[in-house]
């Protein structure tokens, strides 16, 4: 059903097999959005509707029969607080779907009540936060990202809708979008990371995955880009605060995976919860309509986010409810969610002509359009299968992927004295630390219906690839951000009684996500503690990071021989890392976000700008320099890092002082090889550096990459191709532009790591 022999067909070095994605930012870009046709019936249909069945059209609810952890996300109020009036409004055509709702059967009746017993007869659409997977929960999105392989997050996605599509759900609230480089902000964990191009790969991809072919499959979801935008540009981290960036920074930094995403096909988008400039996203017109619509020629339909409307009012941007309305209305959001502030507001608005009803029928027409391309005016009940469900629900071929999908998203960040990979037999093993066993914390945030019971912590993972009699003792040490009595003493005995430790410490799921942000991003105190006696034993340490952002390492953690950043990877989370500690994959995971030094630097991210004093080496910290008192302006671990289990080189780049002429392009080769024993896959990555331009460049940027597989000694030349548009950016008239001049490129193994260097000139038209 779903290919999981990704790691197979990498392995199959007498062909040179690669795993690769070698893009450049122009490409998600060069796409329009994707055209709705609207049938010919939908205008007829919009012609005998009241002013109250089209806000009915437009408004969406929390479903008040939710699933799994819907009530605790989404808690539904009002009359959407029971499901006997919510499946009546439905029979009055007051809502136009729910979201977050149970199962099947759920969908069955609030459908057959929309069929059989509403005026008009108008089939709901049924949405959930479907982020990273449905009942098989896949690694956080942010994990995902780390394996640098788009295509693996396409086929996620992809077996996310056809679990979810079978429990009747239509369509998902993701991909989250967002670029995020403040390590403090919470829902990191949703997206890709701090990088453009990483992020528009990731975006493309997840769109393609939900959707599929057909939106009218009963296999696929349509897709919803969020938060639009600068969402994850929040002032100090904080969730839902302040944003105030640049046109410029908007169009270079947080607009390209929207436009990637929409280029991809996503026919909806969700709005921001942040005002950017003043305004809020919600009601920001000039977001809604210049940008999406004007602009970039958007025809979907635009959601807000959960009260978005009503939030205007706390902004200070609308005095009332009504005011509200009509500005996130006006503004270009079509659909409110969860206020109600449409059904009850927009009549009256249109009544008094403060609203057109031209621009209602506008909106009720995208929605309406939409739910034709789902297929729901042909068979409303296409997605709701109650046998479908249950025999689509965890798989074989799901389970077998979300473990494929966790170990190609851990990062090695060390590994001294090659301690790893682990031997399978004559070592005794202690696991310690709260995230040792025990079913929680291993689908990670953001996920509704999956159920961490049902997941492979890590003493199971470890005990089903060396055996049930092995010799692994496990203890918790402490909680996550609290002592346990006697704790670290049976800690330390148990790390004297072993071999080697492995050190399962980090973050809580609920330490990331929605309203997550932390002021200090470093493990918590107790668990600190508890690292630092263990290493006192003098035990080998094997540190297994639990996160959802970067973290600043401190002290034991930090000193440890060896770093696993582990994420959290869901359904096959133990079994995942025990594939890795064990050596039947080597990692070839990449940080999709840079670990600062201290906790402090945030926000932090590698294409920062140079400044007019940069500090000339991280080796010494020059006075009157850009830096910090103790550290120097770069990355413990930067963006693009990560060890596998063998020895790689870089050499060779080629050519050196070469000339791309205005039209044509120019191709960079090097030679990688894995002087390491074990069959490896290297990601290799390509950066730039505009030398002197009339807006001042980062110090460096991410242009493509390739992952490639590698045998014991074999080489491989990986090759580059730059053009024009690769060296685009957002120029003095807010408008793409490219000027002459010199170069830097860097063929390397992160983002701040020398690898190999040349220069190259662009040559004048």
């Amino acid at each position: 059903m779903f290919d999981t022999r990704i790691s197979r067909r990498a392995a199959l070095m007498g062909a040179g097999a690669v795993a690769a994605w070698l893009h450049s930012p122009a490409r998600a870009l060069m796409g329009e959005a994707a055209k709705i046709e609207v049938p010919g019936f939908v205008d007829a249909l919009i012609a005998k509707m009241t002013l109250a069945e089209k806000a009915g059209q437009l408004s969406l609810m929390a479903s008040a029969w939710g699933g799994g952890a819907a009530i605790a996300m989404n808690p539904p109020s009002g009359s959407n607080a029971n499901f006997a009036q919510q499946v009546d409004e439905v029979r009055q055509g007051r809502i136009t779907g729910v979201f977050n709702g149970n199962n099947a059967r759920m969908c069955r009746i609030m459908q057959t009540a929309a069929m059989k017993d509403s005026r008009l007869k108008i089939p709901l659409i049924f949405a959930a936060d479907i982020i990273h997977g449905h009942r098989t929960i896949f690694p956080v999105p942010l994990g995902e990202a780390a394996s640098f392989e788009p295509l693996l997050a396409q086929k996620a996605a992809a077996a996310a809708s056809f679990e979810a599509a079978a429990a009747g759900i239509d369509w998902t609230f993701a991909p989250m979008v967002d670029i995020a480089r403040d390590q403090r902000w919470g829902r990191g964990v949703e997206g890709a990371g701090e990088d453009v191009l990483l992020g528009n790969l990731f975006a493309e991809a997840r769109v393609r995955g939900f959707q599929g072919k057909s939106l009218k499959a009963i296999d696929t979801m349509m897709a919803c880009a969020k938060h639009f935008a600068a969402y994850g540009a929040a002032e100090a981290g904080l969730d839902y605060n302040t944003v105030d960036v640049s046109e410029r920074t908007l169009r270079e930094v947080y607009f390209p995976p929207f436009q990637a995403a929409f280029a991809a096909g996503a026919p909806t988008a969700m709005a921001a919860f942040n005002e950017i400039s003043g305004v809020p996203a919600t009601g920001n017109e000039w977001l809604m309509r210049k940008i999406l619509r004007d602009e970039w020629g958007f025809d979907g339909f635009v959601v807000s986010d959960y009260t978005g409307d009503m939030e205007m009012i706390a902004h200070g941007y609308a005095a009332d409810a009504r005011e509200a309305t009509k500005l996130a209305f006006m503004a270009g959001v079509d659909m409110s969610m969860t206020s109600g502030f449409y059904r009850d507001h927009l009549p009256d608005l249109v009544e008094k002509g403060e609203v057109p009803m031209a621009r209602v029928d506008e909106s009720v027409r995208k929605v309406l359009a939409l739910k034709a391309k789902l297929g729901l005016f042909e068979d409303p009940f296409r997605r709701i299968d109650e046998k479908r469900e249950a025999a689509r629900t965890r798989t074989k071929e799901n389970l077998a992927l979300a473990r494929e999908a966790g170990k190609r998203s851990i990062v090695m960040l060390k590994n001294d004295g090659d301690l790893l990979p682990l031997p399978k037999s004559d070592k005794k093993i202690a696991i310690i630390g709260p995230f040792a066993e025990g079913q929680h914390d291993l689908n990670g945030p953001w996920c509704v219906y999956g159920d961490n019971k049902q997941a492979i912590d890590l003493a199971t993972g470890v005990r089903n690839a060396l055996g049930k009699n092995a010799p692994v003792t496990v203890t918790l040490g402490s909680k996550v951000e609290e002592p346990l009595d006697g704790g670290i003493a049976a800690a330390v005995a148990a790390a004297n009684a072993a071999d080697v430790v492995l050190l399962a410490i980090g973050e809580s799921e609920n330490m990331s996500g929605e309203a997550q942000s932390r002021t200090s991003i470093t493990v918590p105190a107790p668990q600190m503690a508890l690292a630092e006696a263990v290493a006192a034993t003098g035990k080998p340490i094997v540190v297994l990071l639990k996160n959802g952002r970067a973290l600043a390492l401190e002290g034991a953690v930090k000193n440890a021989p060896a770093i696993l950043v582990t994420w959290f990877l869901g359904s096959e989370s133990g079994n995942a890392i025990a594939d890795v500690l064990f050596g039947d994959y080597s990692p070839s995971a990449r940080l999709p976000i840079s670990f600062p030094r201290e906790s402090g630097q945030q926000p932090y991210h590698y294409a920062h700008k140079p400044t007019g004093r940069p500090n000339p080496s991280d080796d010494k910290l020059e006075p009157y320099k850009t830096r910090w008192r103790t550290s120097p302006n770069s990355s413990l671990y930067p963006f693009g890092h990560g060890l596998t289990y063998g020895k790689v080189e870089y050499a060779g780049l080629a050519p050196q002082q070469g000339t791309l002429s205005w039209d044509g392009e120019i191709a960079f080769t090097a030679t990688i090889t894995n002087r390491g024993t074990r069959v490896i896959e290297e990601v290799v990555q390509l950066y730039i550096r505009d030398r002197a331009a009339s807006i001042t460049r980062p110090v460096r940027e991410l242009k493509a990459f390739r992952k490639l597989a590698l045998a014991p000694g074999a080489s491989e030349t990986v090759r580059f191709v730059l053009r024009r548009r690769d060296l685009q950016f957002i120029g003095m008239n807010l408008k793409p532009t490219v000027e002459p001049g010199l170069f830097d490129v860097w063929i390397a193994p992160s983002a701040e790591a020398q690898g190999v260097h040349s220069t190259f000139t662009l040559a004048a038209a």
